[in-house]
């Protein structure tokens, strides 16, 4: 009898050691296969920084030969409206210079008017 509890024993206690060693390869395959898939989804992560920060890189380029030629057209057309300004300025000289002329022209033709009137009035 006692030998008999002790093979029964002993035959549980190695299906309890068959389970727990079943148990502890099912756990280290479904820790291997976790730790692979998250490292697949971590490597495409990265993957994916990697080519976003390329191609943020050649647009920050893009971005400063762009700023810098727009930089150079806008004092180009400050140029341009510079010199336009001067030149309205001497349009407005010269407006001016005609109008004093024109106004010196009538204060002569009015003087010849008024000499030619007296110059008849004592004929």
């Amino acid at each position: 009898m006692a030998s008999r509890i002790i093979k029964e024993e002993r035959a549980a206690r190695n299906e309890r050691l068959r389970r727990a060693d079943e148990a502890r390869k099912h756990l280290t395959h479904e820790i291997t296969v976790l730790g692979d898939s998250l490292d697949m989804d971590l490597q495409e992560r990265i993957s994916n920084i990697h080519s976003n920060a390329a191609a943020l890189d050649s647009q920050g380029k893009q971005l400063k030969s762009r700023t810098q030629a727009m930089a150079k057209t806008s004092r180009q057309w400050s140029a341009l409206a510079e010199n336009g300004r001067g030149r309205l300025k001497e349009i407005g000289d010269v407006q001016n210079w005609a109008e004093m002329i024109e106004r010196d022209l009538l204060i002569l033709e009015e003087t010849l008017r008024i000499v030619n009137d007296e110059d008849a009035e004592f004929a």
